[in-house]
């Protein structure tokens, strides 16, 4: 399966830079993010499309403010997703200025409306937010524009994501990505359950990953030894931008130190190989073999007092040793000599 040109089945861990509302109302941050992204390593640039009125009401009735002990409680949500949308009109120059410096780009789209936009620029990918993973035609639409489809299961039951993949499915859509996801802005390590990871592959049949709201990068570089093939992290260039999600981003030195945590992790899982490569040659002289301890007269016996696995390994195998004890020597060998076949 491919997102863009990265291959993620060959080409390691597609690593993906939240600019959710982390642009300052400014498309010069945006801008910015987008070249800072591609400069530590990012593979890709993430927006998110919606305006507060594709998202909620304009309502003052108490259902609509934020509570529950998040970062944002107290606050109208229309006035939330007002302060924190990305306009509209950026995303032309956006996705331009993404491909002239070769990163990719797409964006989480709230509603049909949005996919429609989004068509316009001919996205590598969709990504469905966690709280959009219940908006079954919201999913199906997207999943038959025919791209690749990235899905968050932050408060999804297992039914959910069935159905979610099945939906996706049933549109002729089988690139799909499930994304590990703890909605709590910051994460606490104990939610983040990254078992999961391996078990969404294995259950759904589908690449998984994490998309991951923990403050640093322990979380994304332990989904990498559980086998994600995507991270997504929100990223901000710096935090006195400020904004909603600014908190829980990570700045360019948290971004870039985790782009190569991540790689560093890949080199060292690297692949099941039993082969004797060169390296693996070269310090084998390292191991034991079979070498005489004391002198030995042309007819002594091979006993344990005088022939012994030690390092070097120019000599036999130790697994001989069993067998050359109790042989007669058939000539005169001295302190050091390697032991070999014509010993005996």
């Amino acid at each position: 399966m491919k997102i863009g040109n990265f291959d993620l089945e060959k080409d390691g861990t597609f690593i993906i830079a939240e600019l959710s509302a982390n642009h300052g109302g400014k498309i010069e941050i945006a801008k910015e993010s987008i070249k800072v992204a591609k400069e530590i390593g990012a593979n890709a640039i993430k927006l998110q499309t919606y305006t507060a009125d594709t998202l909620t009401l304009d309502s003052d009735n108490e259902d609509f403010i934020i509570k529950g002990g998040t970062l944002w409680d107290g606050k109208k949500l229309y006035d939330l997703y007002k302060e924190a949308y990305l306009p509209w009109e950026w995303h032309k120059e956006l996705f331009r200025y993404a491909r002239e410096i070769d990163i990719d780009i797409f964006s989480s789209p709230f509603d049909k409306s949005a996919v429609d936009f989004l068509e316009k620029f001919n996205p590598s990918a969709y990504k469905i937010a966690s709280f959009e993973i219940t908006d079954y035609e919201l999913i199906r639409y997207t999943a038959s524009k025919g791209k690749p489809i990235i899905i968050s299961t932050g408060i999804a039951t297992i039914d959910e994501i069935q159905d979610a993949v099945d939906i996706c499915r049933s549109e002729g859509n089988d690139n799909i990505v499930l994304l590990k996801c703890t909605s709590s802005y910051p994460a606490p390590l104990e939610d983040a359950n990254l078992k999961m990871i391996p078990n969404l592959a294995q259950t759904f049949g589908v690449i998984s990953g994490v998309s991951d709201h923990t403050i640093g990068s322990t979380a994304p570089i332990t989904a990498i030894a559980l086998g994600a093939k995507v991270i997504e992290k929100h990223f901000i260039i710096d935090k006195s931008i400020g904004g909603a999600d600014a908190e829980f981003s990570m700045d360019r030195e948290e971004f870039a130190q985790m782009v190569k945590d991540i790689r560093d992790t890949e080199k060292l899982l690297g692949r099941v190989d039993y082969s004797m490569s060169e390296k693996k040659r070269k310090s084998r002289q390292f191991a034991r073999s079979l070498y005489v301890d004391k002198d030995i007269k042309e007819g002594e016996m091979f006993t344990k007092d005088n022939i012994r696995s030690v390092r070097p390994s120019f000599g036999m195998h130790p697994k001989y040793l069993k067998d050359v004890l109790g042989k007669v020597a058939v000539k005169n060998y001295e302190f050091g000599d390697r032991f070999e076949q014509h010993f005996f």
